[in-house]
């Protein structure tokens, strides 16, 4: 989701479609989190909603600064290998998955990223494809 929304300012898409990433992306977590014994109002507090809004915004994101390179066309190899921390992201989106499969819950953002980050899709295709899903109740 941060890599996501670092994708969407660094491909130049604005405010609207990172506030349209995190929206569908906050009702993503909270789906898996529910399958997996969570309460959903957890989620929509800080350690929730609030992590969400400030790693999708921030400068000082990792993970965030992951995707706008993605959006530059640098490799993964090459952005992780330049990084004096670790972007956790780049990790955890593929357990993510995993989860998700096991839960058989939709997490279609999450399943995006990964494609991205694994270089299975070229971000612009991913983030499009996202965009022009059939509208959520979220």
């Amino acid at each position: 989701m941060r890599s996501g929304a670092g994708i969407c300012d660094g491909l130049g898409l604005g405010s609207n479609t990172i506030a349209a990433l995190i929206t569908r992306g906050l009702a993503e977590i909270t789906r898996l989190a529910i399958a997996l014994g969570g309460q959903p109002r957890t989620l929509s507090g800080l350690a929730g909603l609030g992590d969400l809004v400030l790693t999708c915004n921030g400068d000082l994101s990792r993970n965030r600064s992951v995707g706008i390179e993605l959006a530059k066309g640098r490799t993964l190899a090459e952005i992780v290998n330049s990084m004096a921390m670790i972007a956790e992201g780049v990790e955890t989106t593929a357990a993510a998955c995993g989860l998700a499969r096991k839960c058989q819950v939709n997490m279609p953002i999450t399943e995006q990223m990964d494609a991205i980050l694994r270089g299975r899709t070229a971000p612009r295709d991913a983030i499009r494809e996202l965009m022009e899903r059939e509208l959520k109740s979220e």
